[in-house]
């Protein structure tokens, strides 16, 4: 193996222990598009694990900028040798990804680290677009290099679909770090408090709560997938596994009454494998010549 092929195994490992839901929705691109998945998701998580250490916010802000010094170095520098930005410097020489996209990504991990409380569904969205939409803008050039400007909305209504599922999700683990991110009006709306949150108390009032985020991204997954026709046939059936696996999670906290306290809630991997095998039957259907 090459020194850029051990790059990209390792960000490949990275996606594969931090995202198995990922890993397994872009098994179906081309070893090339693949691969600059894989760099992608790792820059993201290498941002993602700055925000969410268990330092000081000091320090974290530190690293963080100096991570996106290193990321502008990356941009410029011909020869690049740590793994993760080697990976992502062939990425940037191979497609025409956009930096903006990626600096707009750290802009919304630095958020992360100044935000108290989000106040606003408009405010929760548009945090969203930052941390989460961007990441789907950052792969557009790669699964539709021809059409990534004509699925831009797309992209981004996906995103902040995932980003509100990860919320949802995560009230329980993110309170265990200090954070809520259900907006206090809408909270202030349903009759929940950080109390009630803080306790894990599971009610009629925070079911309806987490039903109208839940709505929310179901329609932006809706959304996104109205443009599904415009993506090239070999990430069709990735950005829709994405979609589908990712919504598959509300319904498993659902199938759990709601409990996001106690633990994780995952698809199951029986789930999995029935999702997979269902895009693997349309995608062989797709390919039967007429």
């Amino acid at each position: 193996m090459t020194d850029l092929d051990d790059a990209y195994a390792l960000c490949y490992e990275r996606m594969k222990t931090h995202s198995a839901t990922f890993s397994k929705a872009f098994h179906f691109l081309p070893v090339k598009q693949r691969r600059a998945v894989w760099a992608i998701y790792a820059f993201c998580r290498q941002a993602d694990d700055i925000v969410d250490d268990e330092g000081e916010m000091f320090t974290k802000r530190l690293k963080l900028k100096t991570f996106e010094q290193q990321f502008d170095q990356m941009l410029v520098d011909k020869d690049v040798s740590q793994p993760e930005w080697l990976a992502l410097k062939d990425v940037f020489n191979q497609f025409h990804v956009n930096p903006s996209d990626f600096k707009d990504q750290l802009k919304g991990q630095a958020f992360d680290l100044r935000i108290k409380r989000i106040v606003t569904i408009e405010e929760l969205e548009q945090y969203s677009y930052f941390v989460a939409s961007t990441v789907g803008l950052m792969l557009l050039p790669i699964l539709a290099p021809k059409d990534h400007h004509a699925l831009r909305e797309s992209a981004i209504a996906l995103g902040k679909g995932m980003q509100l599922t990860n919320i949802l999700r995560d009230v329980g683990e993110d309170l265990q770090r200090g954070k809520i991110y259900l907006p206090i009006d809408l909270m202030n709306e349903y009759g929940v408090t950080e109390e009630q949150l803080k306790a894990g108390v599971v009610d009629q009032s925070f079911i309806d709560l987490w039903e109208a985020v839940a709505r929310k991204a179901e329609h932006y997954y809706d959304q996104s997938l109205e443009q599904l026709d415009v993506y090239p046939n070999e990430a069709k059936f990735s950005v829709y596994g994405a979609t589908i696996m990712y919504r598959e999670i509300l319904q498993a906290i659902r199938m759990e009454k709601y409990d996001v306290f106690s633990r994780k809630i995952y698809v199951d991997d029986q789930r999995k494998k029935e999702i997979l095998a269902e895009l693997r039957l349309t995608k062989d259907e797709h390919r039967k010549p007429l």
